[in-house]
């Protein structure tokens, strides 16, 4: 075997890469499912609880819950471009699940999962609630202090990112790969490289 030749494990590692056969997507599916549920569930448990009105105290007027039709984004944010929030939404989708296909990193896995959880959330409320297709209003109900009524899609959202930006600070790659070892690599490439030249 010459020296530009790869070992059977590092073949092995570049074909499930290729391929995408990983459990890491598995797991960002699954924990996208179980944050979907979550959101979905709790808008339906406030509905029933305040459709008529009122509130409900958990901490005094700190901590409440109170019901909230939100044409806008997160925190109540871009109200008068619904249509724009859902395309935003359906992109947003639609990339991660293009790179889960990369994913080799527990952080980045979860991350990604927490913001897909949350997008598609939002996303359900836009496309089938009231006014209609991709103007739906999304229901918010977490209220706390003087800070915009929010929900647990848009929290999941905030929680993937910041952990996102946590591999990032540390220099993980969405592959699993630290700046160090892609370093190492790109050095272990040129040398073989070089070695491969002298050798003819």
């Amino acid at each position: 075997m010459t020296s530009e030749q790869a070992t059977p494990a590092e073949g092995a590692k570049e074909a499930a890469r290729a391929s995408g056969f990983t459990k890491f997507p598995a797991v960002l599916a699954a924990i996208a499912v179980v944050v979907w549920c979550l959101d979905q569930g709790s808008k339906q448990w406030i509905q029933s609880e305040l459709g008529g009105g009122g509130r409900i105290s958990i901490i005094g007027d700190f901590f409440r819950f109170v019901l909230v039709y939100n044409p806008g984004a997160a925190f109540s944010m871009g109200v008068n471009y619904t249509w724009v929030l859902t395309g935003i939404a359906i992109a947003v989708t639609v990339g991660i699940i293009i790179m889960s296909r990369r994913l080799g990193s527990w952080l980045w896995t979860v991350g990604l999962a927490m913001i897909l959880g949350g997008a598609l959330g939002n996303l359900t409320d836009r496309l089938f609630r009231a006014p209609g297709p991709g103007l739906g209003h999304v229901v918010d109900f977490i209220a706390v202090g003087n800070f915009a009524v929010f929900n647990i899609a848009d929290s999941s959202i905030c929680c993937g990112a910041a952990i996102m930006v946590l591999a990032t600070l540390r220099g993980v790659g969405i592959d699993g790969r630290t700046d160090t070892q892609r370093e190492a690599e790109k050095r272990d490439t040129e040398t073989r490289a070089s070695e491969g030249g002298a050798s003819e």
